[in-house]
């Protein structure tokens, strides 16, 4: 249809549109030409991966995956606490830099006997003061960003 007496071709197809929009559902896979030049990237925002990454520069890394924005600290007693230990895990939920794209949870235990630890409670103050150095850790580096350019 509308192709003047040939056959249609995919160029055709896209023209006329498809179900789910011109970025539509494709059941064999997408289009090619989308897909170059992209490479593979951080899954998150590149501002809050490295700001979350500064401000839990202190404690021991577990691990860290950047595709799915996870960080993951080991225990860490701080000197003027030995009898008390932290752990922090910090989730980047996106790749806008807003205050709802990092979550942040803290885990915090003390000692009741000779390499015995029980989990104690964190005040939620804990984990917003975590949280907001961070993001404003992401904007510092973010404002400097746009300065070097």
């Amino acid at each position: 249809m509308g192709t003047t007496g040939r056959s249609q071709t995919i160029a055709d197809q896209k023209k006329e549109g498809t179900l789910f929009g011109p970025d539509g559902f494709n059941f064999l896979g997408g289009d090619e030409s989308k897909n170059q030049g992209g490479g593979t990237g951080i899954g998150v925002n590149s501002f809050l991966w490295r700001a979350s990454l500064d401000t839990l520069s202190f404690m021991p890394l577990n691990s860290a995956d950047p595709f799915g924005g996870v960080i993951i600290t080991d225990w860490y007693s701080p000197p003027e606490t030995p009898n008390e230990r932290f752990k922090i895990t910090g989730y980047i939920l996106g790749t806008a830099l807003r205050s709802d794209a990092i979550k942040v949870a803290v885990f915090r235990q003390v000692r009741v006997g000779t390499d015995q630890w029980a989990d104690a409670v964190v005040e939620p103050s804990t984990v917003t003061a975590m949280e907001d150095s961070i993001l404003t850790r992401a904007r510092q580096l973010r404002i400097d960003s746009a300065t070097a350019q």
